[in-house]
């Protein structure tokens, strides 16, 4: 369980400007719960515009280092589980739905893109926390 600490400190970042496990896994669960919010939104309203979530300054602001490994790991399943509800819900015209996407670039994306680019985030920062583990 890559937030378990029966393999190393879940805390411990392996260099200044990486994070830790337990913050990968914060932000993969702040990640799948605005994502969640910008589904919805683009539900409501015909292209809604997003700012950008904030994912460097929640480290901090939010306390990532100081949360429960076990609580993290909890609301990241829930996070998921949340996520996957709103998009299992979606009928094909709200695929296409768009939104305004302000990151890399100010861009108009589909709901489809939406999905794919989360799912894509998911398995990228699964990733660099495994590493630490490997």
């Amino acid at each position: 369980m890559l937030l378990s600490d029966s393999v190393g400190d879940v805390r411990e970042r392996p260099d200044p400007q990486t994070w830790s496990r337990l913050e990968y896994g914060c932000h993969l669960r702040d990640v799948l719960l605005v994502q969640r919010e910008r589904v919805l939104a683009a539900r409501r309203v015909d292209r809604p515009s997003f700012d950008p979530m904030g994912r460097d300054e929640r480290v901090e602001h939010d306390g990532y280092s100081e949360q429960d490994p076990y609580d993290v790991a909890r609301q990241l399943t829930d996070a998921a589980h949340m996520f996957a509800n709103v998009l299992s819900r979606l009928d094909r015209a709200d695929w296409e739905r768009t939104v305004i996407y302000s990151y890399p670039k100010v861009s108009e994306r589909s709901l489809r893109w939406v999905a794919i680019h989360t799912l894509h985030e998911v398995r990228h920062h699964r990733l660099d926390a495994e590493r630490q583990v490997a």
